[in-house]
């Protein structure tokens, strides 16, 4: 592989070996359209014609081990997994200043990759996973690509229009700024307390040292808690297209233990997206549902009648 743009990083490869229940192959794009030198990775598992496509998004300081363990059950179905890392995260090039992470600079780049993966990979009638920053990127696109995406998973995660989400929110991102050069492994396993050792450890993989983590610091600056702030015109479209346009299927879960984006977060998204099921309550689960993967993937193929 081609050394990185000069403006960017990339974490050795062997930051990712032997991670703990974690065997998938990588995969790479370097030629997303405005991002041409940014080399993008993600996974793609299962049958490339399969019936159904579920497109893994994940959040904030995570990357696709986050669906470690939801893959194997929807292969196992035998349907399609395709995850990307967002730029900045896993093993996906991380530029070097904060400043380039912007709504429009993550939003963008996946608006590209799907684009690139309908086109070149023939991915097709796609269920999308959204949670945290996941959901609030994901949640957009359905709009941008109604004739694609044809079912939603949502979990733990919200369409920010301008107002806080309340002093669990305030206080992460007090904290990220105060401590930008926080252990990400630690932060995993104090808020996720089913993670082994070795499995926080892998969060941290991405990120040998701060300078990897531009990404990771800026998310929490950007969810659009004040009006005016860039991404609220893009929730309103999405969140008036759920309210009309969306025609499509949505399971809609929550992580119980999530004291941020939990049960009352997710009753409001669940009115927001018409349609939705009922919410699936997972009194042990936080704010990372995918933890809980089996759970989760079970009870949406269920949902689905996949």
């Amino acid at each position: 592989m081609a050394d990185p743009r000069p403006d960017a990083l990339r974490t050795p490869d062997a930051r990712f070996e032997n991670l703990p229940g974690y065997d998938f192959m990588p995969n790479y794009v370097d030629d997303l359209r405005g991002y041409e030198g940014l080399r993008m990775h993600y996974l793609d598992e299962g049958p490339t014609d399969a019936e159904v496509t579920f497109l893994c998004f994940h959040g904030e300081p995570s990357w696709a081990y986050l669906y470690r363990k939801m893959i194997p059950v929807f292969v196992k179905a035998g349907y399609r997994c395709i995850a990307p890392d967002f730029f900045g995260f896993g093993r996906s090039d991380k530029p070097k200043d904060d400043a380039t992470y912007t709504y429009h600079f993550h939003r963008d780049s996946l608006v590209r990759f799907i684009e690139y993966a309908r086109d070149n990979l023939g991915m097709k009638n796609v269920c999308t996973i959204n949670q945290d920053w996941g959901g609030i990127l994901g949640l957009t696109m359905s709009h941008e690509f109604p004739d694609l995406i044809t079912r939603l998973i949502v979990a733990n995660t919200g369409l920010p229009i301008g107002q806080s989400p309340g002093e669990g929110f305030i206080a992460w991102r007090d904290f990220v700024a105060t401590n930008p050069e926080f252990d990400v492994a630690e932060l995993m396993g104090r808020a996720t307390d089913v993670l082994s050792d070795d499995e926080a450890a892998a969060y941290g993989a991405p990120f040998p040292d701060p300078s990897y983590m531009g990404g990771v610091r800026r998310f929490p600056t950007l969810v659009m808690i004040a009006p005016g702030m860039d991404g609220i015109d893009q929730s309103e479209k999405a969140i008036n297209f759920y309210q009309g346009g969306w025609s499509g299927e949505c399971f809609m879960a929550v992580g119980v233990q999530d004291p941020v984006l939990g049960p009352k977060t997710m009753a409001i998204m669940n009115k927001v997206i018409k349609g939705s099921s009922e919410l699936y309550e997972m009194p042990d689960a936080g704010h990372f549902v995918q933890e809980w993967g089996d759970d989760l993937a079970t009870a949406a193929l269920k949902y689905f009648k996949l």
